[in-house]
């Protein structure tokens, strides 16, 4: 008979708003042992895209930005402020959709996303009025995640996996959900083609996107708006902790019939 899993999903308490150069582990631990919370082997921390980002001083004050024609263009056809547009293509492979409101493009790592992941909530900077700051994903999300698993290692001594997330929306429905975009130390995707089932079929197509199954529920500990708990620990994740990389949850160009 098979065991009962379980996995567990603990917001860290007691963060304090990160500023651009901070040291994400430190801050990490110090927040896990002011609320006497441990790390064991095989843990996973969950980690929001915006700490990321302001840790690496991604805030771009948009009264800076020189819009180009082009995104005086688009700016007037899509009715959003010229000098995020400009911030938009520069983040940007390609635009794929537009309409009033709406930007969706092909951001610089690959991933399918609005606006290219570029942030105005829970932004603020050293100068200059709240609503002209905005925030850019990280430069390469899975270095990104591999320097923060390195620090967090040798402070825990703990062999652990970093993910991190940020809320997407996704083609035939609505709302959005936490998804992937940057992990080291855990699998992106589970390949079960080949297994059987429990009646001896063989899965022929079967690709568990593990990594955003993660982020999903992980989003739903940190929430959205005020809540300041940008760091989950999880621990139970039932596949095996492996090297993988963000993008290969991409699906080819070829293969989207959304493009």
């Amino acid at each position: 008979m098979p065991r009962s899993k379980s996995l567990t999903l603990s917001t860290v308490p007691n963060l304090p708003e990160i500023q651009p150069g901070d040291d994400l582990p430190v801050l990490i631990m110090n927040a896990l042992a002011q609320d006497e919370m441990s790390v064991e082997d095989g843990d996973i921390f969950v980690i929001a895209q915006k700490i990321v980002s302001k840790s690496e001083g991604r805030l771009v004050n948009l009264s800076t930005v020189i819009p180009s024609p082009k995104a005086l263009e688009l700016a007037e056809q899509i009715e959003k402020r010229p000098e995020l547009v400009e911030l938009i293509l520069q983040e940007s492979n390609e635009v794929l959709r537009t309409r009033p409101g709406t930007i969706i493009v092909e951001h610089k790592s690959g991933f399918v996303c609005a606006n290219a992941g570029i942030d105005h909530s829970n932004v603020r900077g050293p100068w200059g009025e709240p609503e002209d700051w905005v925030l850019l994903l990280p430069e390469d999300a899975d270095y990104s995640a591999r320097v923060l698993r390195s620090g967090l290692e040798r402070l825990s001594g703990k062999r652990i996996g970093v993910l991190i997330i940020d809320s997407h929306g996704r083609a035939w429905r609505n709302g959005i959900v936490g998804t992937s975009i940057g992990l080291a130390g855990i699998p992106a995707l589970v390949d079960m083609r080949g297994k059987p089932d429990r009646f001896n079929y063989s899965l022929r197509v079967t690709l568990i996107a593990a990594a955003d199954e993660l982020a999903a529920g992980a989003s739903l500990m940190m929430g959205q708006a005020a809540e300041g708990t940008p760091v989950i620990l999880a621990r139970g994740f039932p596949y095996e902790l492996a090297e993988d990389r963000a993008f290969r949850l991409v699906r080819e160009k070829q293969l989207d019939l959304f493009r």
